[in-house]
């Protein structure tokens, strides 16, 4: 396909490669996604926000200048805004993917993530986190954790996120009181403590490798 893109002309060569065979495994690394945390997976890594936050939150009030004036010039910086923080929050999903997927493939496991099916409707964000949540790019960094995963024959498991935040990976006990804060979570039953993120994604894992050795009894479902 020859393409004019901006004033300059592409040509757009498309090859098809078949997917490699799935490995088979009955391991998995699990991935919790996050809002102050990106992504964290069950080895520990954690995958911050952090530079993601100060990028959107400095266009956001660059955003706001603008919207006030009201200008058409205004109105071409605005779209030229959009786009810089779309091509940035792409590229931050496409590095922490290609991270996820070769952790797991140098271990040979497959990799565990929460269904998000519908997220924004199913979760209450606080104040400070609603612009966040409404920001948050999950989707494109599932998709892009899915294809990836495909083209180097690891599976990639989405299982039911209920309760992966509040339940204990130690002990499996559930209470809403394991959760002490936004990073901390200290078990009422067998008093383990981790990182809360890190906990969640040890659930996920579990979920996933069930899904693995039993996969008639789960839930759990291949991405697509």
């Amino acid at each position: 396909d020859l393409m004019l893109v901006k004033g300059k002309f592409y040509l757009a060569c498309v090859c098809d490669i078949d997917d490699p065979k799935l490995i088979d495994t009955i391991e998995a690394l699990g991935v919790d996604l996050g809002i102050a945390n990106i992504a964290t997976d069950s080895d520990g890594r954690r995958y911050t926000g952090e530079t993601v936050e100060k990028v959107r939150a400095n266009l956001h009030r660059r955003r706001a200048g603008l919207q006030a004036r009201g200008t058409k010039a205004a109105k071409r910086r605005l779209r030229k805004l959009s786009k810089k923080q779309a091509r940035f929050q792409k590229h931050e999903n496409h590095c922490i993917s290609k991270a996820l997927v070769d952790a797991a493939q140098r271990t040979g496991r497959a990799i565990g993530l929460e269904d998000l099916t519908h997220i924004r409707r199913r979760v209450t964000a606080r104040r400070g986190q609603r612009a966040r949540l409404s920001n948050w790019a999950f989707a494109q960094l599932r998709q892009f954790v899915a294809y990836k995963a495909r083209r180097a024959g690891i599976p990639v498991l989405l299982v039911d996120p209920r309760h992966t935040s509040q339940g204990c990976s130690c002990c499996g006990s559930i209470d809403k009181a394991n959760r002490k804060s936004q990073d901390t979570f200290s078990c009422t039953g067998c008093g383990h403590r981790d990182h809360a993120d890190i906990n969640a994604a040890r659930n996920i894992r579990s979920r996933a490798e069930a899904a693995l050795r039993n996969p008639a009894l789960s839930s759990a479902r291949l991405a697509a």
